[in-house]
């Protein structure tokens, strides 16, 4: 199973663009998209979904055009929108029976399923009090839950661990870690070490285009010899953010250890490079994109 989506553009008007001619083929797997806001990364999975049309291009699943066919991935996608709602007065087990119901999932199995998918949330032990009284984090894992109710072969995922603790950010990463090998899993996330620890590639995006897609390594790769530190007197580091892009800041001792891009490799006195990580590569790759 692949996805290939060919000079994807969505135009919402003269001024704003929301995709710019986008191209890019995923196939089973996890893959994590980075990028600033408004890069483009909620509307490309919109799209993919087909709660929204694209301007012109194509998506094709399988072969089968789903512009054309929606009904196509609609029976084998899960989705989780960065918006997604609950019916406050619904508990968690008749929330879930209810998508079940618009998804078309039945049977005699249901039941085991949703027991099968609270606990794989953490969510057995609250299942049957009111949704409305649950913590953000909480609607968040019954997100989770929905998406996986019909077996999905196609999964969406726009920020699905924002409010979740970090406990409960491992949980998901293992639950959707077992499925990679079988579906298509695109996973958005403005958390860096998320994408880091689940994806096996990522792809960078910034003003609706494609910046860059592989392996993480291949991305960290980018960023190898441009990453470096330094130790600053307290009273320098605000003007070495002038002059530089400060990734990090830390205390050490006395001094600020400054963590910073230099891509041109200027002589900066007691400067080091050091090895590059995945936020690293991104913020460099985005820096100066449009």
């Amino acid at each position: 199973m692949a996805l290939e989506i060919k000079g994807l553009t969505k135009q919402y008007n003269a001024a704003k663009i929301g995709l710019s001619n986008y191209s890019i083929t995923i196939d089973k797997g996890i893959l994590g998209l980075l990028g600033p806001n408004g890069a483009g990364k909620s509307t490309l999975m919109k799209i993919i979904a087909t709660i929204s049309q694209p301007t012109s291009g194509t998506l094709f699943l399988d072969g089968v055009d789903i512009v054309s066919n929606p009904n196509f991935i609609r029976k084998v996608l899960g989705y989780l929108p960065q918006d997604f709602g609950v019916y406050p007065n619904l508990n968690a087990y008749e929330f879930l029976e209810y998508i079940a119901a618009m998804k078309g999932v039945g049977g005699k199995g249901l039941r085991r399923r949703i027991d099968m998918l609270l606990e794989g949330v953490n969510l057995t032990a609250d299942a049957k009090k009111p949704i409305g009284t649950y913590s953000g984090g909480m609607k968040q894992r019954v997100g989770i839950a929905q998406a996986l109710l019909n077996d999905p072969k196609v999964l969406i995922f726009d920020e699905p661990t924002v409010g979740l603790d970090p406990e409960e950010r491992v949980r998901f990463r293992q639950l959707i870690t077992e499925m990679a090998n079988d579906c298509i899993i695109i996973l958005s996330s403005h958390i860096v070490s998320d994408i880091e620890t689940i994806a096996d590639e990522v792809a960078i995006m910034q003003g609706g285009k494609l910046v860059t897609k592989g392996y993480p390594n291949q991305i960290i790769e980018q960023a190898n010899g441009q990453i470096f530190e330094v130790l600053l007197e307290n009273t320098d580091v605000a003007a070495f953010k002038t002059r530089y892009q400060v990734i990090d800041t830390g205390r050490h001792d006395a001094r600020t250890r400054v963590r910073f891009i230099n891509p041109d490799n200027s002589a900066i006195p007691e400067a080091k490079p050091i090895d590059a990580s995945l936020e690293d590569a991104y913020l460099l790759l985005t820096q100066n994109k449009a």
